[in-house]
């Protein structure tokens, strides 16, 4: 099996100068991910050392740089999902972790639980000997001056990955510090299997981004997977699911990225922006900010 790895830096808006630094953050992110699958690494560890990368820069909303919560404090969430069960590791309202992604997958694979939230998490990266830091590590200048002038979401969200590796193993990882000015313990879609994001090897996985109230309500990222498992490609349910979900949703504003089992990558949104970098059928990387608009379903 060829491997196949898509990543996203969040879809909303932004402005055009934010475009070049945004795109050479996502190229590195698949870089590292990429580099893992071509040595013959898992899905898993190619999706999470991604996303790691994307925690650590201050430009995503995701680790460090997070947007602050309504007490001006970050609250993290992350899922990681193996597709072969498919079995999910989660963590929510995480307040003390350099990398919340990782601890999801301390969740999946060294627990009998599937999701923890706020102080237990918290605690349960203590007790597995991850490192702790202070929350106020995590706070760029850039964003505690964002808090404190504005109230609206103007940059990148979530990040994510989903990859298929050598063996036909897929796996997918979100990861965010959710909206700015959230009401401290409100907990969007990125944690929750099957909105944030979903994985079945048998026929592909799919991670969304952007208004985290609204993926909840549509299983936007089962919704993916099932398109894919009715026998279209990765785009053409990218495609579908968004077209669809346009009819329920009013000011619709998501985005999603897939793989389907035969490595095929796609992503839509009906956002204005959507930061995105894969690699493509000969081994190069591409990045975008904006893909065409989607139609209505027929």
């Amino acid at each position: 099996m060829k491997p196949s790895l898509i990543v996203h830096g969040g879809a909303w808006d932004w402005s055009d100068d934010k475009d070049s630094p945004i795109l050479a953050a996502m190229q590195e992110a698949t870089r590292i991910g990429w580099q893992l699958l071509q040595a013959g690494s898992s899905a898993m560890d190619a999706v999470e050392k991604a996303v790691n990368y994307l925690e650590d820069h201050p430009l995503f909303d995701a680790g460090t740089g997070s947007h602050l919560n309504a007490n001006g404090i970050v609250e993290m969430d992350a899922l990681l999902i193996n597709g072969d069960g498919p079995d999910f590791g989660a963590v929510a309202a995480v307040t003390q972790i350099q990398h919340p992604i990782t601890l999801a997958r301390h969740v999946l694979e060294n627990t009998r639980h599937n999701f923890f939230v706020g102080a237990g998490a918290d605690e349960l990266a203590q007790r597995l000997g991850l490192p702790i830091i202070a929350n106020e590590m995590l706070v760029t200048e850039a964003e505690r001056d964002f808090f404190n002038r504005s109230k609206t979401a103007t940059g990148p969200d979530t990040v994510g990955a989903v990859a298929i590796d050598h063996t036909g193993s897929i796996a997918v990882a979100t990861s965010t510090g959710g909206t700015p000015h959230k009401p401290a313990g409100r907990v969007g879609d990125s944690p929750m299997f099957g909105a944030g994001g979903y994985a079945d090897s048998r026929f592909g996985g799919a991670g969304a981004t952007g208004y985290g109230e609204q993926s909840m309500r549509l299983l936007l990222s089962k919704a993916v997977v099932d398109q894919i498992a009715s026998g279209k490609s990765a785009q053409a349910a990218a495609e579908a699911a968004i077209s669809q979900s346009k009819q329920l949703i009013d000011d619709l504003k998501v985005g999603v990225i897939a793989i389907d089992s035969q490595g095929r990558i796609g992503a839509a949104h009906s956002t204005a922006k959507i930061a995105l970098s894969w690699v493509d059928e000969h081994g190069q990387i591409q990045v975008r900010v904006k893909l065409p608009p989607v139609g209505e379903a027929g």
